[in-house]
This record gives structure tokens, C-alpha cells and sequence, in this order.
């Protein structure tokens, strides 16, 4: 298909996928003349991974490193979860002491000499923003995270695909990057889920007369 062809199919504009290939996001199609070429599904597929990355915030830069992860598959998941998390995940700023961020990291299972470095500061710059505001979480509650946490990876780690490295790439990088606002958005419908069923109803309307 020509590149008007691709844009119909897309939905992408043109100057759009013009860009994404000076960006070295999309790759170039089959030159039929010095001012043509023909596009394949591929190339549609392409651009919707690319559209999917931009809308959850991924920048061109990393968007280009897991593009290339896709083009060359790293060796294996462990390797794949490097993506997806360099691509997701701010650079954490220099915290004072690690201590508690390497603890956390422990309790998750795993030992904290091996934690990325990215990782480590992150979970340190999270528990340095509660410290700062004056907010503890009750350790019950921080244990519940924590479990959660590990069972979510769980079962996040034996749903990667084995049919092919492709595959998994995109499993492994567009899951971590499409289904973090999916887990948040499920968290708050929690709370709301069962902040009615324990502050409304009967009880919560006798508790209110009796007081």
C-alpha cells in the first residue's frame, strides 16, 4: 500500500508517519521510484505499537529503544523487563540513604545488590516523597503492597508468550506500559468498592444516629 493508502488504514495522518520515519520509529517502506514506496501490514502494525507507546507518555527516545527491542529481540525475559522498564520509568533523583528502598526490594524476594539501579532509586525516591510530605503507611498496609506486588509479577512473568521473541517483546513492553493506568484505575474502584460497602448501608446509618 502507498503511504496515503497506510494513513486511511491507520488512521495516522500522513505528515505523522512522515515524522515517525525521520524518527527512525517506523522503518522505511520498499522504494518503488526516488519518490515512492508500498507499506505493508507490517508497517500498519508498526504504527500501532508506535501510537500506543506516545499515548501512555513514552518519549520518542525510549519509544525508539523498545522499537529496536522489537527489531532485535533481546536474548531473553529477563532482558525484555530491562525495556519495558527503562522505557517506563522516570529517572529516580540521587536519594541520601537506600536503606529502606534495599529492605523493600528484599522483601519483594529479591537480593538488593542485584536490583537495577533504576529500579532501587525509584522505590528510594517513592519512600523519600512519603517521608517528606509526613505520610507513613501503616506497615499492614505495606505489606499488602508488597505481596501484591510480587503476585501481580507473578502472574504477569507466566503470561510472557514463548511462540517467539517478537511476541514477547511486545508483551512484556506494551504490558508494562499499557496496563499501569489499568492497575491504578482498579485500585481506586477498589477503594470506592469498599469504602460503600463499609461506610454505607444500615450499620453506617445506626453508627450516625447513635452518635
Amino acid at each position: 500500500m502507498r503511504m496515503s493508502e497506510l494513513a486511511a488504514a491507520s488512521e495516522v495522518p500522513v505528515a505523522t508517519i512522515k515524522y515517525y520515519l525521520r524518527e527512525r520509529l517506523l522503518p522505511e517502506g520498499r522504494r518503488t521510484s526516488a519518490t515512492q514506496a508500498v507499506y505493508t501490514d507490517d508497517h500498519l502494525a508498526r504504527l500501532g505499537v508506535i501510537r500506543a507507546l506516545l499515548a501512555a507518555g513514552v518519549s520518542i527516545a525510549r519509544a525508539r529503544d523498545v522499537i529496536a527491542a522489537l527489531d532485535s529481540p533481546p536474548s531473553g525475559p529477563y532482558d525484555l523487563l530491562g525495556v519495558a522498564h527503562s522505557a517506563v520509568a522516570p529517572e529516580g533523583r540521587p536519594v541520601g540513604d537506600p536503606t529502606q528502598a534495599r529492605r523493600l526490594y528484599e522483601r519483594l524476594g529479591g537480593a538488593a545488590d542485584e536490583c537495577e539501579p533504576g529500579l532501587l532509586a525509584g522505590l528510594a525516591q517513592s519512600l523519600d516523597t512519603l517521608k517528606q510530605a509526613g505520610f507513613t503507611v501503616p506497615p499492614e498496609v505495606l505489606e499488602t503492597y508488597v505481596t501484591a506486588a510480587r503476585r501481580i509479577a507473578e502472574a504477569e512473568i507466566d503470561g510472557i508468550p514463548t511462540g517467539s521473541p517478537e511476541s514477547a517483546v511486545e508483551y512484556v513492553v506494551l504490558g508494562t506500559v499499557l496496563t499501569e493506568p489499568l492497575i491504578l484505575a482498579l485500585r481506586r474502584a477498589a477503594q470506592q468498592v469498599v469504602s460503600a460497602e463499609r461506610f454505607t448501608g444500615d450499620d453506617a446509618g445506626r453508627s450516625g444516629a447513635e452518635a
